[in-house]
Parts: C-alpha cells; sequence; structure tokens
C-alpha cells in the first residue's frame, strides 16, 4: 500500500544508518518528502520553519531525549501525528505514548527497531484510510467558542449524529450504533468532537447537547424500524447531568412519546469523568436501568474508579477503551490487559464492546478471547443517516478481519 504522495515526513534518530533506512522505506511508498534530523533541537527547528504531517522519532537521543522532544512539540504551531520507533521496552514506549496523548498530541503507533516493512505498511494503512484525518484533528489546541454561538448552533441543528456501527464478533451482523456528535458550521466547515466539546460543557449545554443527539437517535430509530431494522443506539451521557433526579423521568418521556422502546436507547457514561455526587450518580443510573434503557461503562480501564464502578452501577454494556483495544495483538502488555477485562466483563454478565478496532489482528486477537462485539474504523467511521442506512442495506456487510 502507497502512502499518499502529499505527505511530509521527519524522520528523527541520532544513528545516520536508521535514517536511511526509514527514509529508503518511507520514499518506497511515493512519499515525495522525507526529510531526517540528527538530534532533537535540530527537529525542532525544522518544524518551526516548515510544516510536516508525520514525524518518526526514537526515544533514547543524547543532549535532548525523544520525551522531552514530544514535550516541547505543545509549543509548535502545527503538531504532527508521531510514530515511535524505538529499542526501549514496549511498555516504556506505551508510557511515552500515553504521556502524548494526554499533552493533546496525536501518536499513529510504536514499533520495535529497526523500522521494517510491516511497520511502514501499518504506518501507509493508517495514513490512508483517513485515521490520520481524525488523529490531526485531536491534536489541535481546542478553540473556545462563545456560550451564544454554541446555543444557536444547537437551536438550528448544526450539531448533528453519526452513527459508528457496532458488530457482533459471532454473527458479524450489525447489532448497533453510537451516536457521536458533529458540526456542520458554516462559518469554520465541519468539526469533530474535539474542538468544541470541552466549550458545550464549561458553557452548561451538556444537557442541550444530550436531547439533541438523543433526538437524531430516535428519528434514526424510527426510520430503520420502518425498514425493518432492530438495532440499539448509544448515546453519550456525561455522568455529572445524573445530579439531576428529573433526568431519568425526561429521557423516558421523550423516548416514549416517540413510540420506541426504551430498550431501543443505551446511555453511556463516560468513566472518565468524576460524578460531582456520587449518591445521586447511583440513584440516576439505577432510575435509568429501572425504566429499561441499556447502561455501558464507555472508556473501561481510564477513569476514576474503574472496577468499583462496574460492580456498583448496574450496566448491561462493558465499553473497553481504545487504548487497550488498538495493537494489543502484538503488545503482550496490552493484550494481558485486554484479556483480563473480556474475561471479567463476561463473569458479569455484561455486553463486552472493543472501541478503536482498526486492523485484522486485533480483531482476529478479540474474536479468540471471546469479546462480543466491536467497533472502530477497521468496521466503519461514524457515518451520516442515510450512509448508515445503506450500510445496514447492504449484503456486503458481514464481518471480515481480510
Amino acid at each position: 500500500m502507497n502512502m499518499p504522495k502529499t505527505v511530509r515526513i521527519l524522520v528523527l534518530d541520532d544513528h545516520p544508518i536508521q535514517c536511511l533506512q526509514a527514509k529508503r522505506l518511507l520514499e518506497g511508498t511515493g512519499v515525495s518528502t522525507v526529510d531526517t534530523a540528527p538530534d532533537a533541537r535540530q527537529a525542532l527547528t525544522m518544524l518551526q520553519q516548515q510544516e510536516y504531517d508525520l514525524v518518526l522519532l526514537d526515544l533514547q537521543m543524547p543532549k535532548m531525549d525523544g520525551v522531552q522532544f514530544i514535550d516541547a512539540l505543545t509549543s509548535i504551531g502545527r503538531v504532527p501525528i508521531l510514530v515511535i520507533v524505538s529499542s526501549c521496552s514496549r511498555r516504556l514506549m506505551n508510557s511515552v505514548s500515553m504521556m502524548a496523548k494526554e499533552k493533546g498530541l496525536a501518536v499513529l503507533g510504536t514499533f520495535s527497531k529497526p523500522l521494517n516493512d510491516s511497520h511502514v505498511r501499518q504506518i501507509c494503512t493508517a495514513m490512508s484510510t483517513g485515521l490520520n484525518e481524525k488523529m490531526r484533528i485531536s491534536s489541535v489546541d481546542e478553540p473556545m467558542f462563545d456560550h451564544e454561538t454554541l446555543e444557536l448552533a444547537i437551536s438550528r441543528r448544526e450539531l448533528q449524529a453519526r452513527f459508528q456501527p457496532r458488530k457482533s464478533l459471532s454473527s458479524g451482523e450489525t447489532i448497533g450504533a453510537e451516536a457521536l456528535v458533529r458540526w456542520k458550521s458554516p462559518s469554520f466547515g465541519l468539526l469533530m468532537p474535539g474542538s468544541f466539546l470541552t466549550s458545550i460543557t464549561r458553557h452548561g449545554l451538556d444537557r442541550a447537547l444530550l436531547f439533541l443527539m438523543l433526538d437524531d437517535a430516535i428519528q434514526a430509530q424510527k426510520c430503520w424500524h420502518a425498514l425493518g431494522y432492530r438495532i440499539t443506539v448509544s448515546v453519550n451521557l456525561p455522568t455529572d447531568l445524573l445530579d439531576d433526579p428529573e433526568l431519568p423521568d425526561q429521557l423516558h418521556r421523550v423516548t416514549s412519546n416517540a413510540g420506541l422502546a426504551a430498550s431501543d436507547i443505551c446511555f453511556e457514561l463516560l468513566e472518565t469523568e468524576m460524578p460531582l455526587s456520587a449518591g445521586q450518580y447511583h440513584m440516576g443510573a439505577s432510575r435509568l436501568r429501572l425504566k429499561g434503557f441499556g447502561l455501558a461503562q464507555d472508556d473501561f480501564g481510564m477513569g476514576y474508579s474503574s472496577m468499583y464502578s462496574l460492580i456498583s452501577t448496574p450496566f448491561t454494556e462493558m465499553k473497553i477503551d481504545r487504548h487497550f483495544v488498538n495493537g494489543a495483538a502484538n503488545d503482550e502488555t496490552r493484550s494481558a490487559a485486554l484479556v483480563a477485562a473480556v474475561q471479567l466483563g463476561r463473569q458479569l454478565g455484561l455486553e463486552v464492546v472493543a472501541e478503536g478496532v482498526e486492523t485484522g489482528r486485533d480483531l482476529e486477537f478479540l474474536q479468540s478471547i471471546g469479546c462480543d462485539s466491536v467497533q472502530g474504523f477497521l468496521i466503519s467511521p461514524a457515518l451520516e443517516f442515510d450512509a448508515f442506512t445503506q450500510f445496514l442495506a447492504s449484503s456486503v456487510n458481514p464481518l471480515n478481519p481480510d
């Protein structure tokens, strides 16, 4: 597979032979610009002088190591996507990758030296399937939108749901969808959630967005039911909204008035958020289940109290965060954690969903360890309503790791 020709790549490594080898392999994919830098300070200077889409970097370098280099990247105007290529341990590379992501940078992957054809094919696949655009958006600084702009966008329904399919690993059928918000802004174009969700929360508009996403999910469900499709649609619910004791009643009223069963909707509680009141959180979660809604613990493994939350909340699903899933087939540490999570979920009687599935090897691994269902770029990105309907109707719909 070839890399998009317009991609600009910088290779950072203090070993000249490693630089030349990486340059040769990357140029072999059709990329016209592959530059090299022997040290981190020169690489930073080059990044300030011109834009690069991708930086491949080592971690063990003199004067300024790769970790310091990544930290320094946060001051660069246009941050490239990172690929870590190092002889360090897999656990150390994973830790540095997590550090970069926590600082708002995008990491395509981590590979053990020396860089080889297989590594380059994986990089090409990611850069050619639109994954690079997803990561690019997550790596830019988030603009702060004012309350009036956001409120107007919600009232005009410029914020809309796109639906990411979820497939059963046993049958290959599409059994669900997650409603993911996108903003079709007349001024800014199509915006991904990373560029505006924090502003939504800061201005107290999470509730308005929740009901907008629920309405989009309901309208889509009604159309799909008319066509003979019955799937569950998941909607993200910020846990602090459960501080309102009336919320479960209001959500149920909206759903039932539309003629849908509560079981058609699953609310995903974001585990990375700390609820304002533990008592209100458990009350709200319990009442949502009493009314028949599905309840999923989202981003399992990334939050404040994973295990306690899992056993104390009446969840029906456990969604394993993509950081545990992506690359698990090639990473003993990550695969061990993923196996434990899947086994735990199944022992608790939960539907176990793996998020962020992007390679056939990870898909096969998830099948082998008994995961129930998957979603991610390998299956499909989030689709507009019409495209998702076509996806449902397509005869080429079974799961296929190839």
